[in-house]
């Protein structure tokens, strides 16, 4: 684990440590993200903590033609109550992936820094938001960073039932029609797993941003 200081770099991914972490400090600047996220690397830390950065091995990503959609699944796409939009509300899903609880889990990581770092990233095009509304309401989401082929699954909520899965597929489905070859999903989640998401070495991960982070 390396400290990191105001210059823009970061050590070789292949050097974290065998829980993920790479580096701490730095900023929460755009530049310094951008680098991160095409380096494979990932900002997550506690809002009374420094700045932690990460590079897990394994790697927990999803194919988009991998996708798995169960029966359930498929009739709740087909459920005309719910409404798919994409970057219609990215700072409600920000706040919502924030605030919204989470079983096993106190507290949250989402900072007011990390919001307006995100954010910053947003209004420069580099992340994305993906809806579920119902009755023009939001009730479930996520949002990432895209880099060319590549979308890095940050966060998600959902207020109702099947609600983030509902916007994970739809949103997974799109992505795939554009080209995107990879989802990073960071570290491993049952909930993610059960959608086709699995685990693969980190060498083969930094292969596939290095040749695909730019369109």
């Amino acid at each position: 684990m390396q400290l990191l200081t105001k210059a823009l770099l970061f050590p070789p991914p292949e050097t974290a440590g065998e829980d993920g972490l790479l580096a701490i400090g730095g900023d929460l600047s755009m530049e310094r993200l951008l680098l991160a996220y095409r380096s494979g690397i990932f900002p997550w830390y506690n809002e009374d903590e420094p700045i932690c950065w990460w590079c897990p091995d394994p790697r927990f990503v999803l194919y988009p033609g991998e996708l798995k959609i169960s029966r359930s699944m498929k009739a709740v796409l087909n459920n005309p109550s719910f409404k798919f939009r994409v970057n219609t509300a990215f700072e409600a899903v920000m706040e919502q992936c924030k605030t919204v609880p989470r079983q096993g889990q106190d507290g949250t990581w989402i900072s007011p820094a990390m919001q307006e770092a995100y954010g910053q990233l947003h209004k420069a095009g580099y992340t994305f938001s993906a809806e579920t509304w119902i009755d023009g309401q939001l009730v479930g989401g996520l949002y990432g960073v895209r880099l060319g082929r590549v979308f890095f699954g940050e966060s998600m909520f959902s207020r109702v039932s099947n609600a983030s899965k509902y916007a994970f597929i739809k949103y997974v489905q799109q992505l795939q029609q554009e080209g995107v070859v990879l989802i990073d999903c960071q570290v491993y989640t049952e909930h993610l797993e059960s959608l086709g998401a699995r685990m693969i070495e980190r060498k083969a991960f930094l292969e596939t941003i290095k040749k695909n982070y730019k369109l």
